[in-house]
């Protein structure tokens, strides 16, 4: 035996198992990456998914090998019962509901950063350690948020509070009051120990949370979605940073640096610059001028013969189409129209829908090819070639009065429905888009309204099509 019997081994064995636990981490730090960087690609996002998720349970398991780790007992609970959950309501969730599930899983994560904050600074880990203690406060704060907000975010994309902005007098002065007053609790916090200011601390920044994300309105969550990500992502970095733990370092600062890119990307598409979409309001009934010109309705067999005599049909889904769960009847009308030689393809907006690549993932789940599905740069010079465009519950994202300064929505980029010779918009009724702006295109010149719910009317149009 080594000079020091087991008092000289134990040491060498603890520091073995750090570094195999380090390696790991590595390890898992590189499949992350790889299968970020695979969901890039449609063809490959399915096994981007797999490999970040082979990372994240090799990541938890390997953790339990962690010298003088306690409470195993709470965290293999923990764990099985978060599994069963998360196995439960991913196998049961609609396709249409996936933003809002995106949202309480933003929050989850946002919220377990702010756990392990609190625990460790109730605990006073950090007595000595002014920079690592100024990071967990960091990511107690922007984790608390994330949380708190993401519940609102999801509660309004749920339907258990209306989706329009929530507005109250002085609002955004008690917001910046209760921002400031977190923030100045943050630093009360960090140079003392009691744990009074740290509870209240934590109440202010849960309840910023919630401020924050009331006076947003629906058309700006996809926005909202990919800044909580962001912000999840920070808040797991910088508790990874406080305890030491290279796994959450990697993850943490990985989710943060594609959530931030993601927001930014997505306000550009939306033309909000993020500064309006924090401040709120998007969704407040708004004037866009007089709107010329009359609704003009057409029946299903006229709307059947536009399709069936057309050479070039340019689809164009939205959130009308999600909560009809139309999706598999669209493709149904396009198989029809391909087996007549029609050239079919499909306009995906950046911001249709709730968040990022909704459209896509419903098309997909109908079986519609991806290279079909077109982004607006690529498909918007093809629109004055097309006979026809068929608008399936989408608004804001191809409202012409984008183009007319004075508009709430004038910059915000739009697929060009109205340069089509003919355009055809399946919509319930006459209600305007999140913009609370009425739509210049449903009262053009070449526009025929077809009303109805998206899937009843499309599986009609599919029955007058095989008669032609």
């Amino acid at each position: 035996m080594a000079p020091g019997g087991l008092s000289g081994y134990r040491p060498m064995l603890f520091v073995a198992m750090e570094n195999f636990v380090e390696l790991i981490y590595f390890l898992t730090a590189l499949l992350f990456i790889l299968g970020l960087k695979r969901m890039s690609s449609p063809n490959t996002a399915r096994s981007g998914v797999i490999w970040a998720g082979i990372a994240m349970v090799a990541a938890t398991l390997v953790t339990f090998f962690l010298p003088n780790l306690h409470n195993q007992g709470l965290m293999i609970v923990a764990i099985v019962i978060g599994t069963v959950v998360a196995w439960i309501a991913a196998k049961r969730v609609q396709m249409t509901d996936m933003p809002q599930m995106v949202a309480i899983y933003n929050g989850m994560g946002g919220g377990a950063a702010g756990a392990i904050a609190a625990v460790e600074l109730l605990r006073g880990e950090f007595a000595e350690a002014l920079g690592l203690k100024l990071l967990a406060i960091l990511g107690a704060l922007i984790g608390s948020v994330s949380f708190t907000g993401s519940l609102i975010a999801f509660a309004k994309l749920q339907g258990l509070m209306s989706s329009r902005p929530i507005q109250f007098p002085a609002q955004k002065l008690v917001n910046a009051a209760v921002g400031v007053g977190a923030i100045l609790l943050a630093i009360w916090v960090l140079f003392s120990q009691s744990g009074l200011p740290i509870l209240a601390f934590f109440l202010l920044a849960l309840g910023f949370g919630v401020l924050m994300t009331l006076p947003i309105g629906g058309g700006d969550m996809p926005v909202v979605i990919s800044l909580y990500n962001a912000f999840t992502g920070l808040a797991v970095g910088f508790e990874g940073f406080a305890i030491g733990n290279a796994a959450l370092i990697v993850a943490g600062t990985v989710v943060g640096a594609a959530g931030t890119l993601l927001t930014l990307l997505m306000a550009k598409a939306m033309n909000r610059s993020l500064w309006s979409v924090l401040v709120g309001g998007f969704g407040v009934e708004q004037e866009a001028g007089e709107v010329k010109g009359s609704l003009k309705p057409i029946d299903l067999e006229d709307a059947a013969v536009m399709l069936a005599y057309a050479s070039k049909v340019i689809f164009v889904p939205g959130y009308g189409m999600a909560v009809a769960q139309a999706q598999h009847k669209l493709r149904e009308v396009a198989d029809v129209l391909e087996a007549k030689g029609i050239e079919v393809k499909y306009a995906i907006h950046p911001v249709a829908g709730r968040m990022p690549g909704h459209m896509n993932v419903l098309l997909a789940e109908a079986g519609v090819a991806y290279d079909k599905l077109y982004d607006l740069e690529d498909i918007n010079p093809e629109f004055p070639q097309a006979d026809v465009a068929v608008v399936i519950g989408a608004n804001d994202v191809v409202n012409p009065a984008a183009h007319r300064k004075g508009s709430p929505l004038y910059g915000m980029p739009i697929l060009d429905v109205d340069k089509a010779k003919n355009a055809i918009v399946i919509k319930r009724g006459q209600g305007k888009g999140f913009a609370g702006v009425e739509n210049e295109l449903f009262f053009a010149d070449n526009t025929r309204m077809l009303y109805g719910d998206a899937q009843s009317v499309l599986g009609q149009l599919v029955q007058s099509l095989k008669k032609l």
